[in-house]
């Protein structure tokens, strides 16, 4: 019985800290490409990284386009055939192939506007894109302040650039070369000019490489300038585009956090203690750091800010625990630092730092870890439910409509003049009261699974007991053994005497 009583324990135990971790522990091998090419994959990307991404990109593409073709082949030799047969019955047929040809013009035209369409933005939606331009427009000072901030950094891109001579030159050339292109790509999707912007990526690495022999060191620090150099000048063009619907999700996600502002560090199994100074100071910084991202203009500066934040939740976890933190402490923290911080246009920065980063970042390192978390909090958020916070749906939705609050900590209600060693002494008196609560659960279930045990013990019993009385054991005496043919058996003297051997004179 103690046996059991201990095994049961421990599978309460287990069981407990499975619910506690099932809505928020994600392993650390969903966060990397689901292509199995070792790098970090993106939501953004459907799990892809960058190059996979990029490779499936490509062939939707290609496939797209083939299909394109086909129609359009289908379709001219349809015409032509109707045209044959039109010229062949033209005396008898003149109205058919009137209304044809009608048709035929029509078809043409719709083709024509839909391509110009595409293609080219209208009158109508350029005079709406005016307007929200208009209205949109930054002030005086904003553009000057831009401006201002443009100089600066063409004048530190090209003393950089000077320490690499010869490279540096065609590097400049081509970054006005890749500027002047998007200028006049407007029109293009943001996914488009995305795609733009990563092969632009991609061959000037490339060339610097092979073509100039230039040191990776060195190369990664180049990539790193013409990254600040050329998103610097498009920013107010591809962040936030009005031909997306980044605004839209942002609006979306700051609604949801807001309506979970009742949500605790408890619920989430936050390995943080928030009334020790270090710790607060650390969970303020780290708050800090992600609204600041908001504020910069290139992705790698983003990225940098993501980076400051992670690491003094690290720090933060470590100081409450006093050991280094794991991922599985990590996750949790980061979804309670971007609830408590809600960040602005959250969305809207996530999807500028895939489109336009240098895909290198995003793939491997630090940087690209922490990202990954990060959109794997908000993508947490997005589908947090009553399960997740180990709560019923009655409550979570109460929660959810204001109706009530979770019950605040016995340590919220003092007065601030009170020691720390008083709060910490209730909060002991707390944690007994419920294991001591526990204690009890566990003891009534241990005693009735002993019934349970001896009930079971005792109905096996009388099952038994009812079986052989209703089908007794007879016991038969024992068969006695057959004897020999040629041995003396004197209770047979019914056989015959054995044959003698007889002698005869020859």
């Amino acid at each position: 019985i103690f046996l059991s009583l201990t095994l049961f324990s421990l599978s309460r135990k287990k069981m407990n800290l499975k619910s506690e971790r099932r809505g928020i522990h994600v392993d650390q091998s969903e966060l990397l490409c689901k292509k199995g090419c070792g790098y970090y994959g993106n939501p953004a990307w459907q799990g892809f990284c960058s190059k996979c991404w990029r490779e499936e990109y490509h062939k939707a593409r290609q496939k797209q386009i083939q299909e394109d073709w086909e129609l359009a082949e289908r379709l001219q030799r349809e015409e032509e055939e109707a045209y044959a047969s039109s010229q062949s019955t033209q005396g008898a047929q003149s109205l058919t192939f009137s209304k044809f040809e009608e048709k035929k013009t029509n078809e043409k035209t719709r083709k024509v506007t839909t391509v110009k369409k595409f293609f080219t933005a209208s009158s109508r939606t350029g005079a709406k894109k005016a307007e929200i331009q208009e209205a949109k427009a930054p002030s005086p000072s904003i553009n000057r302040q831009a401006s201002i901030e443009t100089d600066r950094v063409s004048k530190e891109f090209i003393e950089f650039l000077k320490t690499y001579h010869k490279p540096g030159q065609d590097i400049y050339k081509q970054c006005k070369l890749f500027l002047d292109t998007m200028n006049h790509k407007r029109d293009l999707s943001i996914e488009e000019q995305s795609e733009c912007a990563q092969d632009f990526y991609q061959n000037v690495a490339d060339k610097l490489q092979t073509r100039w022999k230039v040191s990776p060191e060195k190369v990664e620090k180049a990539m790193d300038q013409i990254e600040k150099y050329i998103m610097t000048r498009q920013y107010k063009y591809v962040f936030c585009p009005e031909t997306t619907d980044d605004e839209k999700k942002d609006l979306a996600v700051q609604k949801r956090i807001r309506a979970l502002h009742w949500v605790t560090p408890q619920m989430l199994c936050v390995p943080v203690n928030e009334e020790i100074p270090e710790v607060s100071d650390m969970v303020v910084k780290a708050i800090t750091d992600i609204i600041e991202m908001d504020s910069k203009r290139v992705p790698r500066d983003k990225l940098a800010c993501i980076t400051k934040c992670s690491k003094h939740i690290f720090n933060a976890i470590k100081i409450t625990k006093n050991e280094p933190a794991s991922a599985d402490d990590f996750l949790p923290t980061l979804i309670y630092i971007v609830l408590k911080g809600n960040p602005p246009r959250l969305q809207s920065n996530i999807q500028y730092i895939t489109r336009f980063c240098n895909p290198s970042r995003l793939m491997t390192g630090e940087d690209g870890y922490y990202f990954t978390n990060l959109c794997c909090a908000v993508a947490f958020i997005e589908k947090l439910d009553a399960q997740s916070l180990n709560l019923s749906q009655e409550d979570f939705d109460r929660f959810m409509t204001g109706q009530t609050s979770p019950k605040k900590q016995e340590s919220d209600s003092f007065s601030p003049d009170v020691c720390l060693g008083v709060k910490q002494m209730y909060k002991n008196l707390d944690l007994l009261s419920q294991l001591n609560e526990r204690q009890e659960r566990i003891v009534n279930e241990a005693k009735k699974l002993e019934k349970d045990l001896i009930d079971w013990t005792d109905g096996i019993t009388k099952e038994v007991q009812d079986i052989v009385e209703k089908y007794p054991l007879e016991i038969k005496p024992k068969n006695q053994a057959l004897a020999a043919i040629d041995s003396e058996n004197v209770e047979n003297d019914k056989l015959p005497p054995p044959l003698q051997p007889q002698v005869y004179a020859g």
